[in-house]
């Protein structure tokens, strides 16, 4: 905004103030850069050291240097501070400088009138998750986000990263590489730096071609896997997904993928994902069918939150919770897609997609959290309660997950039925990548519904009314109905007909603990609480889950069972009596004699042509 001056203004007054307009425009503008070296070294200590240096710092006052509280794609406050340790500074000539800590994740350095520094320090990695650091014998790694500083309000800093890691192994992260240095590679600004995790190992890679781009699946660890069965299915996944969203937005891609015993998951990020998965977890076609799924489901991410960004997700704030009301359609509907692009991609059959279907169903209707909270509800608290779960959450709370899943799957078929077949989520995933994704900007969830509405013909209000923003129990019938398609909740013949209404786990000290008790059920209503400790049914002793189960089987509904049990230090025996079972099958199956019309929409539905 151009200034005028007022009238009467003395013209050397105009002079002096275009006078500093024009020194402040050929001023250099102060811009840190940052240059890091991780070196792997004494594996048995989990202790990877880092060194930041520092370049065109300001003089004269401090510098802040954060490491941020939690990592994009795990919405929950990690402070990755804790694991830092045997922090220094030094000037240019190795003397020491002074620092001292103002948060518990940022550090103040003391630079007088250096305008270079270096910081060493080390951070604890000993925590195998896709969103943590392990460094030990076998392999490192790591989140940058988790390990790596930078320059308070700079994090449009550019760095590089020169990782050293020990004799032998290799270094895999979706970092841009810098020609003639090893293992150094570049990022423009820390939102890239932070976007791409780092394994480091003696790895193998598996490439293929997809969209005229390369991709490559480097592992970490040995498997039962067939490397070409590998190969294949995951190539099919990104032909499918790039098929449906119309284009690939990058250059490259990287699937980190480790193997070791309980490791398991996957993050995303926009040129590659970490994922875990079990080493012999390849036995059967029930194990690939689990491996494509998680692929297919962090590749979606790619498109869905990662360029498709709900309203507070990038730029990120490092330092704090980032609340959004969205989660549901960044994992939910994305969850969504992990089972529909395995079957489109041939490499599930229909009886599979539809079991995988009903499974989210029945996991949702066997929650009783699902009355107290809606899906917005679940993606705003997902900070304190989704990836903190207690004994009672089953009651309080639903996973934007599983009901997201299971929602995005009914507003895909809403969409279908309202428009004969013509349209579908499919338009929907498009529309949003073309008016927010490729656009850069941010959407809300009145933006999603919208374009929801656009792309069905009119309005959705109910649907969202009911089942994102309300706690309504779903109707599932009329929406399954156009496509010659019902719920069939039943319980099977061989299956008990008495419920308690706990579940039990074995303790290492043998004895048997209530791990939750659901809301409603004649153990929540008569008296067994979580963390009791059973000792015995009718005065019998009982030693295991198993056995547990098996001797409430025997029970019919409404029996009157006598449980023993320690509450604390004390001995207590409290009486329930047993309620009917619920349905323990959840369906999906055909209706009879479907018409020509129900033919083609699920045809349509599940082929997505």
């Amino acid at each position: 905004m151009l200034l005028l001056p007022r009238r009467g203004c003395p013209l050397s007054v105009l002079r002096f103030a275009l006078l500093l307009l024009c020194i402040s425009a050929i001023s250099p503008t102060f811009a840190f850069e940052t240059a890091f070296t991780v070196t792997l070294e004494r594996p048995w200590n989990h202790l990877i050291a880092v060194e930041m240096r520092v370049t065109n710092a300001p003089t004269g006052k401090p510098v802040e240097l954060a490491m941020p509280v939690w990592t994009p794609g795990s919405y929950m406050v990690r402070e990755y501070s804790r694991h830092v340790q045997d922090f220094v500074v030094s000037d240019a000539a190795g003397k020491s400088l002074p620092w001292r800590k103002t948060r518990k994740n940022i550090w103040q350095v003391g630079t007088g009138t250096q305008t270079a520094f270096t910081v060493r320090y080390k951070v604890y990695a000993n925590e195998l998750t896709v969103r943590t650091n392990e460094f030990d014998d076998t392999h490192a790694f790591w989140n940058n986000t988790a390990l790596l500083l930078h320059p308070v309000g700079g994090l449009k800093t550019p760095s590089t990263v020169t990782i050293k890691p020990m004799p032998g192994w290799t270094v895999a992260t979706g970092l841009t590489v810098v020609p003639g240095r090893e293992n150094t590679f570049r990022a423009t600004d820390y939102d890239t730096l932070y976007d791409c995790p780092v394994l480091v190992g003696k790895l193998t890679t598996l490439s293929f071609t997809a969209g005229g781009k390369p991709h490559r699946i480097v592992i970490d660890g040995e498997g039962n896997y067939n490397p070409d069965r590998l190969r294949e299915g995951v190539q099919k996944i990104v032909e499918v997904e790039a098929a449906m969203m119309g284009e690939l937005p990058y250059s490259d891609y990287t699937f980190l993928l480790v193997l070791r015993n309980g490791a398991g998951g996957g993050l995303e990020h926009k040129n590659s994902t970490a994922l875990g998965f079990r080493p012999n977890g390849f036995s059967n076609t029930n194990g690939y069918s689990a491996f494509f799924s998680l692929v297919a489901h962090e590749f979606f991410h790619l498109w869905n939150i990662k360029r498709i960004k709900p309203d507070v997700l990038g730029p990120f704030d490092y330092n704090n919770e980032n609340y959004t009301r969205s989660l549901w359609i960044a994992e939910g509907i994305t969850s969504y897609y992990d089972n529909l692009v395995p079957y489109r991609a041939g490499l599930i059959n229909e009886n599979q997609l539809m079991g995988a279907f009903s499974g989210t169903i029945r996991a949702l209707e066997e929650t009783p959290g699902r009355q107290q909270m809606s899906l917005e509800e679940g993606s705003f608290d997902a900070w304190i309660k989704e990836y903190r779960p207690d004994e009672n959450s089953v009651n309080t709370q639903v996973s934007y997950y599983t009901k997201g899943a299971v929602v995005g799957m009914l507003l895909d078929l809403t969409i279908r039925a309202r428009t004969q077949g013509a349209k579908s989520l499919d338009d929907v995933m498009r529309a949003m990548w073309v008016q927010f994704g490729k656009t850069d900007k941010n959407y809300t969830p009145q933006d999603f519904q919208r374009v929801c509405e656009q792309v069905a013909g009119g309005t959705l209000e109910p649907f969202f009314a009911k089942y994102v923003r309300g706690r309504e129990e779903i109707d599932y019938t009329p929406l399954l109905a156009p496509f010659g398609v019902e719920l069939l909740k039943t319980r099977p013949q061989s299956s008990p007909e008495a419920t308690f209404g706990a579940t039990v786990r074995a303790e290492p000290n043998g004895l048997l603990k209530v791990s939750e008790v659901r809301a409603g059920s004649p153990a929540f209503e008569q008296g067994i609480s979580a963390g009791d400790l059973i000792l015995a049914l009718d005065d019998k002793r009982v030693e295991s889950a198993a056995e547990f189960n098996s001797m409430i089987a025997q029970k019919a509904p409404g029996s009157v069972l006598k449980v023993s049990l320690f509450r604390g230090n004390r001995l207590l025996t409290v009486e329930v009596t047993l309620g009917s079972a619920f349905p323990s099958l959840f369906a999906l199956v055909p209706t009879e004699n479907p018409t020509e019309s129900q033919q083609r929409l699920l045809g349509q539905w599940l082929t997505g042509r």
